[in-house]
């Protein structure tokens, strides 16, 4: 049986920490224009990476099926 393929898109976009929990980056990580409403707080929290949630991990295993994680 052939190796399955990674839909490369989310395995550029999410990472394996060395416990096992994956990232992701915030919804507007990328962040450039419109700052000026934006309070220095928000922008912030933009830079920070997130944990992946319990059900959008099971997801994921299908997306990434040799995402290196803890079981």
């Amino acid at each position: 049986m052939p190796k399955m393929k990674s839909k490369r898109s989310a395995a550029k976009r999410f990472k394996v920490t060395g416990s096992g929990k994956i990232m992701r980056q915030r919804q507007f990580s990328g962040c450039h224009h419109i700052l000026e409403k934006k309070s220095a707080k928000r922008k912030r929290k933009f830079k920070q990476k997130v944990e992946v949630t319990g059900a959008d991990r099971n997801r994921l295993s299908k997306l990434v099926p040799y995402l290196k994680r803890a079981r």
